[in-house]
């Protein structure tokens, strides 16, 4: 089943990144299943992406796609310094409003190629900057209609100019026929399989 959600899924809700990043189009929104998650558990999530949902997490085609890009940005400097957030894009930390700097902004996150903007009790934002386009990784936590929370995924996009343009449409295929599904799989699995669930279900063993 897709998780795909409209973009007002995202732009209905008071999110901080709505008032630093308005320049920014909503490219793709999806939820992520978190069954018997609470109001307090965002951090429990991410904590859960960090430990088994990196890019070393990867496998099949998912993996492939990947290292296809990686190998094309070598080829072609699409990942240099100077062509992100070294160079061409202002980073979204220099806009960021006094309540929301934080020491770690600016810093990679974990087994990704994103760094920190900020992170809130509900809602955090990461971003990516190449030749290609600067993008922002944004997660929020929402109750959902059954009532336990779940994980939104919200990626807003700058795209550099019409190569930019061209680049998003020649990816969209791959986004949405292998990566995003493998993603679905992989983040909920990260939340099922999470240290306290696990703890849990060894107390039940017992």
């Amino acid at each position: 089943m897709s998780n795909r959600l409209p973009a007002a899924a995202h732009t209905a809700l008071p999110w901080r990144i709505h008032e630093i990043a308005p320049d920014f189009r909503i490219e793709d929104v999806w939820a992520f299943r978190t069954p018997g998650a609470g109001p307090d558990d965002f951090h429990v999530m991410r904590e859960a992406l960090a430990a088994k949902a990196g890019l070393s997490s990867n496998t099949g085609l998912t993996a492939l796609v990947f290292a296809v890009r990686w190998k094309l940005g070598e080829l072609f400097d699409w990942d240099e310094p100077e062509a992100g957030l070294a160079g061409r894009s202002e980073s979204l930390c220099d806009r960021l409003p006094e309540d929301l700097r934080q020491e770690d902004a600016g810093q990679p996150v974990g087994d990704t190629p994103f760094t920190s903007v900020y992170r809130l009790h509900h809602e955090s934002a990461d971003e990516l900057a190449n030749k290609t386009m600067h993008t922002i990784l944004h997660l929020g936590w929402v109750q959902g209609d059954n009532g336990d929370y779940e994980l939104r995924m919200a990626a807003l996009v700058k795209p550099n100019g019409l190569f930019g343009r061209l680049y998003m449409a020649g990816i969209a295929p791959f986004r949405y026929l292998i990566v995003y599904p493998a993603m679905k799989k992989q983040w909920e699995r990260a939340w099922r399989n999470r240290p306290q669930a696990n703890n849990r279900r060894e107390e039940v063993a017992k």
